[in-house]
């Protein structure tokens, strides 16, 4: 459908409202993380804490939950990179130096237990790594800048610094929703860093159509909707309910519980969502700032892909059943013609192509890092 990017950001957006170890598990470890997260400023900072039944510690337990059921042993660990920032990193490390190792970006509003049904079978033959984003997730958030392009750097430039802090060269680079938008916008810059890269349901790639209200004509009262809430963070009404913010989203997603019913039972994983997205706003902030109306980036991504350098192979996957514009691929193969590009589908899975069909998922993904080495 025409309006790919702000499908792919409202959708993405809903999506996250409504992925043996080493661990924290001492107080003092928890009050350090609990320190992460900057202080709320302006009026609310005197009601929204206890108004928000949340913590650094009840994401750090709803994470844990969610990864109980992965069998396959993990390093957990904070990686320090510039300004006093931690970034949250998970390492399946089958200590293959010879493999190029898999990185794994999530997308907006998610975080490192969202790969839950990924990780066993991802990690058979080479090292995964999973983090949170800057601003997102278990990792610090910060204040970003308020202008897209510098925003946008920001987050490139925290991959890079993880990137050397962990020690290897180079990567298999996968990013789903934002993390596609941001894993092409890091191939960009530091394209000697990247094997493949592989975009899963990106956010941000095509243009916002100069006739996009003539063409899909839009509510008046999504409009008017539009117009009152566009002075807040696309999560705002999560923290703003409060108490009711887990059954908000338990109600308006249960599909989140039905894709990871063979692990879970119970609400874990809309409890996970929750308490990711309920945290002081620090990424969702940056990515307000890199959007226009109706979620289109700012900086659309297919104005700048046929510059990226013309020996990283692309793979682009979409679920046949997503809301999303799978017309970006084709596009992608158009601006790149001396270059690999691919389109993949994966039949019966919708925009969480990781969670809605994992086998076959997993399966791909496999294949494409099999053809890397």
């Amino acid at each position: 459908m025409a309006g790919g990017g702000a499908v792919a950001a409202v959708g993405g957006s809903l999506a996250a409202v409504l992925s043996s170890s080493l661990e924290h598990s001492t107080a003092a470890a928890m009050a350090e993380e609990e320190s992460l997260a900057p202080p709320r400023e302006g009026w609310l900072s005197g009601w929204l804490p206890a108004w928000c039944p949340t913590s650094a510690v009840q994401l750090k337990e709803a994470e844990e939950k969610m990864l109980k059921c992965v069998r396959s042993p993990y390093h957990k660990q904070y990686v320090f990179i510039s300004n006093g920032n931690k970034i949250w990193t998970l390492t399946f490390s089958q200590n293959l130096s010879q493999k190029t190792p898999l990185v794994l970006l999530h997308g907006f509003g998610g975080g490192v237990g969202l790969w839950a049904l990924n990780y066993e079978d991802l990690c058979e033959n080479r090292t995964v790594y999973a983090f949170d984003f800057l601003g997102f997730g278990r990792s610090s958030r910060p204040q970003f800048e308020t202008d897209a392009e510098l925003a946008e750097n920001q987050f490139v430039e925290s991959i890079e610094e993880w990137r050397q802090k962990i020690g290897f060269d180079r990567m298999i680079l996968l990013g789903h929703n934002l993390g596609g938008f941001l894993a092409a916008a890091y191939s960009l810059k530091y394209p000697s860093r990247v094997k493949h890269l592989i975009l899963v349901e990106p956010w941000g790639f095509p243009e916002r159509p100069s006739s996009a209200e003539q063409e899909r004509p839009i509510p008046v009262w999504i409009k008017a909707l539009g117009a009152v809430l566009s002075p807040f963070n696309p999560l705002a009404g999560l923290r703003i309910a409060g108490p009711f913010g887990l059954s908000l989203v338990q109600r308006i997603r249960p599909d989140f519980k039905r894709k990871y019913s063979s692990m879970f039972e119970d609400d874990t994983v809309t409890e996970y969502i929750y308490h990711c997205n309920v945290q002081s706003p620090s990424g969702e902030t940056a990515f307000k700032n890199m959007t226009v109306p109706y979620g289109w980036a700012k900086r659309p991504m297919l104005q700048r892909i046929a510059y990226m350098h013309q020996d990283i192979p692309i793979t682009v996957i979409y679920g046949a059943r997503s809301c999303i514009d799978g017309n970006s691929g084709t596009t992608i193969q158009s601006l790149r013609p001396n270059s690999y590009v691919k389109t993949v589908v994966i039949l019966g899975a919708g925009h969480y192509v990781y969670a809605d069909q994992p086998e076959d998922f997993n399966q791909k993904i496999k294949e494409i890092c099999n053809s890397v080495d």
